[in-house]
């Protein structure tokens, strides 16, 4: 049997533990050999938690680290590309969780950093991989939907009014639900109907966050807590995109509202995260039914997750890893990769500017 892909995390939090370690654990090409984190109590813990060895608060050292070929970075924004940058340089393949960079440049930089490199990249856009929109895709794809016309989604998550932490700092996020949430929505929006050429949007805040959840002060919150956007596609469709924190009554056991659907001109296809492995499908003259996804897109393609197994809003996430680790052994391009992130966060840039300058933006044809 080949050597196990050697996979070291950077940024041990929560993250980490809920998406990828558990995806490491099913894939019996792939190893976790090393942790990196500032928190060195963390680091401790994570000893434990994922029966490892080797940890460090420095990067550096998982960069240069000739026995790790992997990393997943789930760290702050700000530090995406940094630490992204050593990792590249140092021969690693790299899974980054979004946004990629603080803007569209710091996202480019990475992709071209990788790409010149050879070296395998991805984007943890996470819902890519839920079944439900794994069907819609093939439905539109297919033809089962006739002309894709409008894509329309909507994230409204019901947050406590306390902190962010480090996520409420434009100098660590960049933005607040744009670039944690909405970026989401504008990469599966893409990946649908095809890549945005024209965008206005709009962001907005309406609490403070100056209290820490144990009641605290601390510094305000500088980004946005709503985001929206109506956009055209280089396909022929349109979009509209909104996306908030403070949607009291949508906390659905901490999931929250997540829909998505395409109107087409012969169907209509209607993806949420609550129920991930049905969607809602409806033809002209009928109302939406649900419809249970088969079997054959309830798991990414040769991964070994028992679909029946867990919660399944939480458990189509650790497919994340097999498409990692399966583009490293196969020598091919992982899905979605850095250029997709790099695509979203040009259109997420343009959010910002766009309301800045309350006009449209065109978005060049980049990446």
């Amino acid at each position: 049997m080949p050597q196990p892909i050697r996979i070291a995390i950077i940024g041990a939090g929560a993250v980490a533990d809920y998406h990828h370690v558990p995806g490491i654990r099913l894939d019996p090409r792939a190893r976790l050999v090393a942790a990196c984190d500032p928190n060195e109590a963390l680091l401790n813990k994570r000893k434990t938690d994922w029966n490892i060895t080797r940890v460090t608060t420095d990067f550096r050292q998982i960069a240069s680290d000739p026995e790790i070929d992997a990393v997943i970075i789930c760290t702050p924004n700000d530090t995406h590309h940094p630490i992204a940058k050593a990792c590249l340089e140092g021969g690693k393949h790299v899974m980054c969780e979004k946004p990629l960079g603080l803007n569209f440049r710091e996202s480019l930089e990475m992709f071209h950093a990788a790409r010149s490199r050879g070296l395998r990249h991805m984007t943890a856009f996470t819902y890519r991989f839920a079944p439900a929109m794994r069907y819609l895709r093939h439905l539109l794809y297919s033809g089962g939907l006739g002309t894709p016309r409008h894509f329309r989604s909507q994230r409204f998550l019901d947050w406590p009014e306390t902190s962010w932490g480090w996520r409420q700092y434009k100098k660590n996020a960049g933005a607040g639900d744009l670039f944690d949430m909405t970026i989401h929505r504008i990469d599966y929006a893409q990946d649908l109907m095809g890549r945005m050429t024209s965008i206005t949007g709009a962001v907005a805040q309406f609490v403070p966050r100056d209290k820490t959840p144990q009641g605290a002060s601390c510094a305000p919150s500088e980004v946005d807590d709503w985001s929206a956007l109506i956009c055209l596609f280089d396909r022929g469709g349109v979009g509209v995109l909104e996306g908030t924190t403070l949607a009291k009554g949508y906390h659905y056991e901490g999931f929250g509202h997540d829909w998505a659907e395409v109107n087409g001109s012969e169907a209509s296809a209607v993806y949420q995260l609550k129920e991930p492995n049905t969607i809602l499908l409806g033809r002209h003259g009928q109302s939406l039914e649900k419809v249970e996804v088969p079997r054959e897109f309830l798991a990414w393609p040769g991964s070994p997750r028992n679909p029946a197994d867990g919660v399944p809003s939480t458990v189509f996430r650790y497919d994340l890893v097999w498409e990692f680790v399966s583009g490293i052994v196969e020598g091919r391009d992982c899905v979605p990769g850095f250029d997709h992130g790099a695509s979203a966060q040009a259109v997420a840039d343009a959010v910002l500017e766009s309301f800045d300058k309350r006009t449209w933006i065109q978005i060049p044809e980049t990446v």
